[in-house]
């Protein structure tokens, strides 16, 4: 049988920071490519923080691997991208649409 391994995560302010840090600039850019318009500081922080772990949950799944020459961080953000991209389309798929007009 398999050997359990723990996976530790150290969650200090600086840790924050970073997931932050991430998430505003992947959130904010998939937030203009796919509304046309930001969501706000915290929505742009909270959809790019989730669409970081969808992306890296998508590309575990699919056996991607990602990496930007340069800092780390650019890979990350790039991943946050994708994932928040996603979980915005799916989001836009299941919202019911606006009219406009008292029609």
């Amino acid at each position: 049988m398999g050997s359990l391994s723990a996976i530790s995560i150290t969650i200090d302010p600086y840790t924050i920071l970073v997931w932050a840090v991430i998430g505003l600039v992947a959130g904010f850019l998939a937030s203009k490519l796919m509304l046309g318009h930001g969501m706000g500081l915290l929505g742009d922080i909270v959809v790019g923080i989730i669409g970081a772990f969808a992306g890296g949950l998508l590309a575990g799944a699919f056996g991607v691997t990602f990496n930007v020459p340069g800092h780390p961080i650019v890979s990350e953000i790039v991943l946050a991208f994708l994932g928040a991209m996603v979980l915005l389309l799916i989001v836009r798929m299941f919202r019911p649409r606006r009219r406009f007009g008292r029609f």
